[in-house]
């Protein structure tokens, strides 16, 4: 049988943990907007950056999405944000680059949707700016890196950016502030579960 914790012990442990916690929130006082990247091999990346694209649309800030790859297909983050009053919201990709077979198409719709994240990222008005699987971009050579990470570094002070999408490359990792990757453990389209409304798209 576990032993029940002594109260006194307890409450002196819980309490040291609140001392530290309290001193690395206070330590934390720079007031800046960051870069935030979602990557890795499993699912969830795009999701984890919508739902703080709600979290922000909670607060009442003003909002911008571009989605380098998702618009030639419907989503249901299209579906629910594309017409909120405080989203600017894009779907400029052409498809997956083995649906499209056309390198010099996937880069024209890359270049398209970049100038117009580029303008985005230069609007102090926007607290949020999700580039929604923006990563792909530089495996398939569709943009440039560099001019990439020179517009993230100079945009608003304010102004926070999520990046999605697998395989973030090492110098755009280098230029965030925060960075999960997301494993993949199991997926059920491996067990021949076709992909589900509310759930892939």
């Amino acid at each position: 049988m576990k032993k029940t914790a002594n109260p006194d012990q307890h409450q002196q442990r819980m309490a040291k943990i609140k001392h530290q916690i309290d001193k690395k929130i206070a330590a934390a006082d720079k007031q800046q907007g960051i870069i935030v990247i979602l990557t890795g091999n499993g699912k969830g990346k795009s999701s984890s950056a919508f739902g703080m694209l709600a979290r922000s649309l909670g607060y009442g800030h003003q909002c911008s999405v571009i989605q380098f790859i998702k618009g030639a297909w419907e989503c249901g983050e299209d579906l629910f944000f594309a017409n909120h009053s405080n989203v600017d919201y894009h779907s400029l990709g052409g498809g997956f680059t083995w649906e499209t077979q056309n390198h010099e198409a996937d880069k024209q719709a890359a270049k398209k949707a970049w100038d117009v994240a580029k303008q985005r990222l230069q609007n102090p008005d926007l607290n949020l700016v999700i580039l929604d699987e923006l990563t792909y971009m530089f495996r398939q050579e569709l943009l440039d890196l560099d001019d990439v990470i020179a517009t993230l570094q100079q945009r608003p002070s304010m102004q926070n950016v999520v990046i999605t999408g697998r395989g973030a490359p090492d110098a755009l990792i280098e230029a965030a502030d925060t960075v999960s990757e997301i494993k993949d453990v199991k997926h059920a389209f491996r067990q021949g579960i076709k992909a589900q409304k509310g759930i892939e798209f």
